[in-house]
């Protein structure tokens, strides 16, 4: 499955983003699929998962702000990001194809090529 980010950009403190992720496939096809996110000098991280049966799983550090959603009519994964704050600022990759509701990059086989969020 082919995977393609858009909607990042530069945002204040404070401030809301939300990111799409369109995808060669349907999402139903793919049983999980998530958003990760790599900083400079940092490990990519998971930020949000969900599952083909709505179950979701999101990263301590954004919980509360971030929401992960899909629209399957038009294969479309999005993380609609509120209250964003600088420790938020990475690349954000939309991830398909894992093996679990996990968010250990390591279980997922595709990947976008990323999307630059920076908050300031």
């Amino acid at each position: 499955v082919q995977l393609v980010e858009s909607g990042g950009g530069s945002v204040q403190a404070g401030g809301s983003l939300r990111l799409s992720c369109a995808s060669s496939s349907a999402t139903s096809n793919t049983y999980y699929m998530g958003w990760f996110r790599q900083a400079p000098g940092k490990e990519r991280e998971g930020v949000a998962i969900m599952a083909n049966g709505g179950q979701t799983r999101y990263a301590d550090s954004v919980s509360g702000r971030f929401t992960i959603s899909a629209d399957n009519a038009k294969k479309t994964l999005s993380l609609q990001m509120i209250n964003l704050k600088p420790e938020d600022s990475a690349t954000y990759y939309c991830a398909a194809d894992g093996n679990n509701c996990g968010l250990n990059p390591a279980i997922f086989r595709s990947w976008g090529q990323g999307t630059q969020v920076t908050v300031s």
